[in-house]
């Protein structure tokens, strides 16, 4: 099936984010994963209030409200740094973490509050979901474990990038090559994880729980 869903629809999914950034980020994940003629669609519609109390609410409120606008199946993510020594915060505050959006904000509030803390390990946690205008919703999570260092270092990348070393690269995520992090990361792994859900309900199958 080339045309259209298994129920009719265009083989179109709608990326449930206004970052232009991340539809870059996510359609070079992606690439060809979710099966011949699908189109990865930006959305223009509303933000919803994004009050759940996990990364998986969260990424499911965003994909329900891009379905609700587009009528089209949608994808979307919730992703933070959960710091041990900190109990987990920043957690699904991290975008807010320091009362707004700016990452250098974020990152200095994260560095006060590990002021003189030794054990500094961390992981990246990014919750994708799929949303389809039939009701079915799934959501893939995935980690991405390293530590926090103690000053930023490096200038690609977004959010806690300069100050989050991998356990699996020898730089900060800020210093990684976009091919180098997208084989990587918590998103990486999270997109790729539910990429073959999307495939299977495109292709008409019965998605695996």
């Amino acid at each position: 099936m080339t045309g259209a869903a298994a129920d009719g629809t265009a083989r179109t999914v709608v990326l449930a984010t206004h970052n232009q950034g991340k539809v870059v980020e996510l359609r070079e994940i992606l690439g060809s994963a979710l099966g011949d003629g699908v189109t990865l669609s930006s959305y223009d519609g509303p933000e919803p209030v994004e009050d759940g109390d996990t990364y998986a609410a969260n990424a499911l409120i965003k994909a329900r409200a891009a379905v609700a606008h587009t009528g089209l199946p949608a994808l979307a993510d919730d992703s933070g740094i959960a710091v041990d020594a900190l109990d987990g915060a920043p957690g699904i505050h991290s975008a807010r973490y320091a009362g707004t959006r700016v990452d250098a904000d974020n990152i200095a509030l994260l560095l006060q509050n590990l002021d003189g803390v030794v054990e500094r390990t961390a992981a990246f946690v990014c919750a994708a979901a799929f949303v389809t205008p039939s009701g079915v919703e799934h959501v893939f999570e995935a980690v991405w474990n390293g530590e926090v260092r103690t000053e930023p270092i490096g200038d690609g990348g977004h959010g806690y990038d300069p100050v989050f070393q991998p356990d699996d690269a020898d730089r900060s995520a800020a210093q990684l090559t976009r091919a180098e992090k997208n084989a990587l990361s918590h998103r990486s792994k999270a997109f790729r994880g539910i990429a073959p859900i999307v495939r299977e309900w495109f292709d008409g199958e019965t998605p695996r729980a």
